[in-house]
């Protein structure tokens, strides 16, 4: 009993001084672990004459619970000293002014955005097509011959003999002239791929594709929808003009310049002193390409346009060198606001 009473004592006086969990771990270990001094009382039972096993049984459970308990609250003592030092060190002065600054959008984003706005309110559907093609959708179906240099390795990303990523986002229109019967109006947004880079071009960059499928689609309604589109983008002042050119999946094509929105059409840098600054090509849709995607040109007649998205952001926002817009600099970045 005498043992017991001074183990007691000892425990006691030991868990006093506790003022950590390291500390505490420590403690655990030499009394309440397996090792520890009540656990040893216990091996000791058989040692101890059969008359008294009962006895010194009754009194090691007894201390054990009663450093079970010691520990317990000494566990919870400490815990909640440690969370209180924690709260003091992480302590906010709410009357400090706030530096946090709030992110906005790419200004790629914007402008593929606005331009999908402008779109979706003349009733076009938004598609979402793959950016790895094969050689048919990309080039072959839409008219692109064998021989044609947009082909070649030094133009065109190929990912296998048969696979491309896509050179446009024309491609698209293929799936959905397949999939669907006219009418038709999509507007097919996305990245596209080609090995060219300067100021003015990036191997990768953003297109739209625009397509109505239709009786009776011609240039007057391409321009009047594009006309409704710049001057959204820019202002309403804006005015397209057509000007003839060559595309493999267009007859007739055209290459379409908007007024400068900039000078009024009077001559300034941005539009070089003409008053008309290019921005997209397209055409009346070539009746090869009607028929490869099984419609029937003579009931139906289609337009289509290509327009980069990153040439009406550099337009609108005048930036000079398309690399800024990858740089990802952020204080290039924080200008744009939507």
């Amino acid at each position: 009993m005498a043992d017991f009473n001074d183990l007691k004592q000892k425990l006691e006086q030991e868990l006093s001084a506790v003022s950590d969990n390291e500390s505490l771990s420590s403690f655990w270990q030499a009394y309440l672990g397996k090792t520890g001094a009540v656990s040893a009382l216990m091996k000791e039972m058989k040692n101890i004459p059969a008359d008294e096993k009962k006895e010194y049984g009754k009194q090691v459970n007894e201390l054990r619970a009663h450093a079970q308990q010691l520990y317990d609250e000494k566990k919870c003592e400490i815990d909640a000293l440690e969370l209180q030092k924690r709260y003091e060190a992480e302590d906010i002065d709410v009357t400090i002014p706030s530096d946090v600054q709030t992110g906005n959008l790419h200004p790629i984003t914007l402008i593929r955005q606005e331009m999908i706005d402008v779109f979706a309110g003349m009733g076009f559907e938004v598609l979402n097509t793959p950016e790895i093609e094969d050689d048919d959708t990309n080039f072959t179906l839409l008219n692109v011959l064998k021989d044609h240099p947009a082909r070649d390795m030094q133009d065109t990303f190929y990912v296998s003999d048969n696979y491309v990523l896509r050179t446009h986002t024309t491609g698209g229109d293929i799936h959905v002239m397949k999939e669907k019967k006219p009418p038709i109006k999509a507007l097919n947004p996305g990245r596209t791929f080609r090995s060219d880079s300067d100021a003015t071009h990036s191997p990768m960059f953003s297109q739209m594709d625009i397509l109505v499928v239709d009786k009776g689609i011609n240039l007057c309604d391409l321009q009047g929808m594009l006309d409704e589109f710049v001057q959204q983008i820019f202002n309403k002042d804006v005015k397209t003009r057509l000007r003839p050119s060559y595309f493999p999946f267009t007859e007739p094509s055209v290459e379409v310049d908007v007024s400068c929105f900039n000078c009024g059409g009077k001559g300034c840098p941005l539009c070089k002193g003409t008053g008309w600054i290019e921005i997209l090509g397209g055409g009346i849709l070539n009746k090869v390409v009607l028929e490869n995607c099984g419609i029937d040109p003579e009931e139906y007649s289609a337009l289509a346009a290509g327009i980069g998205i990153e040439r009406i952001a550099m337009l609108k926002y005048g930036i000079r060198n398309m690399g800024q817009l990858f740089e990802n600099d952020l204080e290039f970045l924080k200008q744009f606001r939507a």
